[in-house]
């Protein structure tokens, strides 16, 4: 474990880990809570597509597709090449061949900063393991709402397990770092009125980079302002929470 890799072992996964494995030659990663016995507890949309936008991305951006086709299904799941929200997996379905990696919790600023890719650590801590396989278990079968990859995703569902952190405002990215890196991306390439204040290359890409690390960093669920812990029993229950009452528990923790 280090800045420059998560990479582990499967003999070094322990109940209430969150891991996860990288898709498409890098260009994301599906995560999940590994719950023991070799399975893997994880949030995916239907048939394994992370976006249902209807158009070329959902066959390059997929999540969890098990490796197994409907005609040969996996003799530990069965075929869920059908199945969508919170499902439990064996990890070789949850790997789909790619390897396993640990998602860190209670870095510093400055080892996740170096960690340039988001998606990999947070400055948040975790809760003991036994809270964090309690809210699994029970979003296995209760569901975690509907499916956005920017707010609602693989890695704010293993996140909330982790840390039963919730963001309150709707106008806002998830919990995810994997979100948080694209949107951050965007603004240091689009947005930032601090590119103009040099023509150089070199200028150019430190001003981008400074503006990536900065947003990447104010994004984190460890640091940012908007986030509330709610018991995972809340969370489903019937009515749910709207804005407001999240405000509400805001000012009862303050």
């Amino acid at each position: 474990m280090g800045v420059l890799s998560n990479k582990i072992q499967r003999d070094q996964l322990r109940p209430g880990d969150h891991i996860y494995s990288w898709r498409r030659a890098y260009l994301y990663a599906h995560h999940g809570i590994y719950v023991g016995e070799g399975k893997v507890i994880h949030f995916t949309r239907g048939a394994g597509q992370e976006i249902g936008t209807g158009t070329v991305l959902d066959r390059i951006i997929f999540s969890s597709s098990p490796s197994h086709s409907p005609d040969n299904p996996c003799p530990k799941c069965g075929d869920q090449s059908s199945l969508d929200g919170v499902m439990s997996s064996c990890i070789d379905c949850f790997l789909s061949g790619g390897d396993l990696y640990l998602f860190e919790y209670g870095v510093n600023a400055a080892f996740f900063i170096a960690k340039a890719r988001g998606g990999t650590c947070t400055l948040a801590a975790s809760d003991p393991r036994q809270d964090v396989l309690h809210r699994a278990f029970y979003l296995l079968q209760n569901g975690f709402g509907s499916y956005d990859i920017f707010k609602n995703n693989c890695e704010d569902f293993a996140i909330y397990c982790k840390t039963g952190l919730l963001v309150y405002t709707s106008i806002s990215v998830g919990r995810s770092g994997q979100a948080a890196s694209f949107l951050a991306a965007a603004s240091a390439v689009i947005s930032s009125p601090l590119r103009f204040l040099t023509t150089s290359f070199t200028g150019l890409g430190a001003v981008g980079c400074g503006m990536y690390c900065v947003s990447r960093l104010v994004s984190d669920i460890g640091i940012r302002r908007d986030v509330i812990k709610i018991p995972v029993e809340r969370l489903t229950a019937p009515r749910g929470l709207d804005e407001a009452e999240f405000a509400t528990e805001v000012v009862k923790t303050d």
